[in-house]
């Protein structure tokens, strides 16, 4: 006597002997052995953000200028509804009062916004190249002899290729009293 099988027992059997059956995927290679990040330019300088350090990437957006702030504080947008001050990073680092001079070729500029614990902001940069992948492997550490200049603090070493990739650090960025002491 064979018993009936209701649809749902049906289609177990099948699951059960397609299980059986399925081959194995073949083993994907980790991708731990990689390190990624946003490259990005600073006058004839290279750098490379962390990915998880940089929220998103903007072209230039439409800022209002503020009284009363140094040079290399652009202004600030609104960015879905939410205040977004715009820094001008090369400004930043160079430490003079008229600050960087950003790239004359204003559609290449970017603006990396970095929100870490209370910071929320847009970095100014002259051009962004995208996601840009490294061995881990390959991190070196930047030799003590190399001036950085006033970068030096947030640069946490550096990868080889063509040229050399700065790893900066938006987060150590944005916990400096430096940073964050915009008031004139």
């Amino acid at each position: 006597m064979t018993e009936s099988l209701t649809a749902f027992e049906l289609l177990l059997q099948i699951d059960q002997r397609c299980r059986l059956l399925a081959a194995d995927l073949p083993s994907q290679p980790t991708r731990q052995d990689r390190w990624s990040g946003i490259g990005f330019r600073l006058g004839e300088q290279w750098y490379v953000a962390p990915m998880g350090e940089v929220s998103e990437v903007l072209h230039e957006p439409r800022f209002t200028q503020l009284p009363g702030v140094k040079p290399w504080v652009k202004g600030v947008a609104n960015l879905r509804g939410r205040l977004l001050p715009i820094m001008d990073l090369g400004g930043f680092f160079s430490g003079n009062e008229t600050g960087h001079e950003l790239s004359a070729l204003r559609k290449q500029r970017r603006v990396l916004v970095v929100e870490h614990n209370d910071v929320f902001a847009g970095l100014m940069v002259d051009e962004v190249f995208g996601l840009q992948h490294f061995a881990q492997d390959s991190l070196e550490p930047v030799p003590m002899d190399e001036q950085l200049g006033p970068i030096a603090p947030f640069v946490k070493g550096r990868f080889q290729r063509e040229q050399n990739w700065q790893v900066f650090s938006p987060f150590a960025l944005a916990q400096s009293q430096g940073f964050m002491n915009v008031a004139l």
